[in-house]
Order: C-alpha cells, then structure tokens, then sequence
C-alpha cells in the first residue's frame, strides 16, 4: 500500500492532481481523499472511487501525505483547521500560489517535512511542468515527493526564491502557450485550413517542437536554423513576426506577470 494524500481543495488544480494520481496508478482511488465545501461538485472523482469529503481536519487525520491546493486567501485558516493533525511525521505540499514556507510555518508552529510545489493544470494528463524546494525534510520524503510529481510530468528542484518566478514560467505558461496556439489556429484558416484541421496541425507542430528540445536537449536557435533556409519562407514570416514584437511583447508578457504576483 502506498502513502494515505489528501488533497485539501478540490478545484481545477487540486481534482487535476487527484485525477494524476490515478491514471498514472502511484496512488490507488481508496488512497486519495479530496476535499472541497460543496462536495457535490466532486461527482466524477467520486464515481472513481476517491475519497470525497468537506471536513479537511478528519482528510488530513487519515492520511500520511497533505497536498495544500486552496486559494491563497483560504490558506491560513484552512491551515488553522488542520495544524492538530500534521503530527508523526506527515509530510506537506503546499501548491499555493505566493504562499511562503514561512507562511506555514507561522500558522502551524511546528517542524514538519514541508514542501511548496508550482505545477500546472496539464498534471491531469501527467504532462505538469513542476518546480519544487523544501524545509525540514529527509532524504525519503524528498524522494517521495519527487517520485510524485515525477509521476505527474517533469520536476526540477529550485530555490523557494524563484517560486514567483516558475508560476509565470510553468503555470501561466500554458496560457502563454495555448495564446499562440490560438493565433496559429486562426492563421491557418486565413491561408486556407477549416478550424478543426487548422487546431491539429497547431498542436502537434508545438508538442513537435517541444520534444525535440526536451528529448535532445537543443537550444531552440538549433532548431530554428534546421527549418530556415536563404531567401525561405520560415525566415522571411520570423523576420515579420519580430518587426512587429513578436518575441519582444512574450517577454515584456512575461515579466508584467511576474511583476503583478511580486506585488500582491
């Protein structure tokens, strides 16, 4: 049997970890409990065999794993709810976007395994982009967590001073990411596509792209050079699309994000 999670917050993020576990079978549906106030909307999780529940405290009792998945401003008393719990060693994984290792350590005023991760909402697909650090854990319950989201998708270790950072990078990524998509989409059916051809070929021509730098570990400039050749069409529409910003407005994007979750 694996370890008991419990994931507090059954929202998009925290049903997409629940549904991670289980497809990619590291946790069994009689080992996951999630929990939201209207439980009601939990209804697929729980034709799963999940656990479903609306008392965080007896979620967090019963398992040996705690993944904090609520908004920030319910963080600290759905902390309060259930620090009585967090004893013998349970570890938590706080995915709570700008809230610090110090946050919770205040609130639950006791040393625990204690994690913060950023993935993304493609973890229900196992494809998560997730960037991890820790306080107060061994080298067992660094691997375990590791051995989750690993799971889950890709994980890199980080300093917790870049967490901001990666939830511009990883998680608003995929916005950025599908914005382009989008944009593809709608020129392909301006030079001709009807939309559902247009989509397809948008897509796998990203994940394409996106393999070959993970799989052969290429700087993109590689690869772009691969497919522009004298006097082609790839250089004369790179050479329009950077006229006009193309990759100047992605990292002024970018960093607008970054400066937004720095400031609130």
């Amino acid at each position: 049997m694996g370890k008991k999670i419990a994931i507090i917050g059954g929202g998009n993020l925290g049903s997409a970890i629940a549904e991670g576990l289980l497809i990619s079978k590291f946790s069994k549906a009689a080992e996951i409990i999630v929990t939201k106030r209207n439980i009601a909307t939990l209804r697929t999780l729980k034709e799963t065999g999940i656990g479903i529940t609306d008392n965080n405290a007896l979620a967090a009792k019963k398992s040996e794993v705690i993944i904090l998945a609520v908004k920030p401003f319910q963080a600290t008393d759905v902390l309060n709810g259930i620090k009585k719990e967090l004893t013998g060693g349970k570890i938590l994984i706080s995915v709570v976007t700008g809230f610090t290792i110090t946050d919770i350590e205040t609130i639950v005023g006791k040393k625990v395994p204690l994690f913060r991760a950023m993935p993304n909402t493609a973890i229900a697909i196992q494809q998560s982009m997730t960037c991890i650090c820790n306080k107060d854990a061994g080298s067992n319950d660094i691997k375990y967590v590791n051995d989750l989201f690993n799971k889950l998708g890709k994980v890199v270790t980080i300093d917790e001073k870049l967490m901001e950072a990666s939830t511009i990078l990883g998680a608003c990524g995929t916005a950025y990411a599908m914005r382009y998509i989008r944009a593809n989409i709608q020129g392909g059916i301006e030079i001709g596509f009807d939309a559902a051809t247009a989509s397809l070929i948008a897509a796998q021509t990203v994940k394409g792209a996106a393999e070959l730098l993970l799989q052969k570990g290429s700087h993109p400039e590689q690869e772009i050079d691969k497919v522009t050749t004298p006097k082609g069409c790839t250089i004369a529409g790179l050479n329009e699309m950077e006229h006009q910003g193309f990759s100047s407005s992605l990292i002024k994007g970018i960093v607008a994000s970054y400066k937004k979750i720095a400031k609130d």
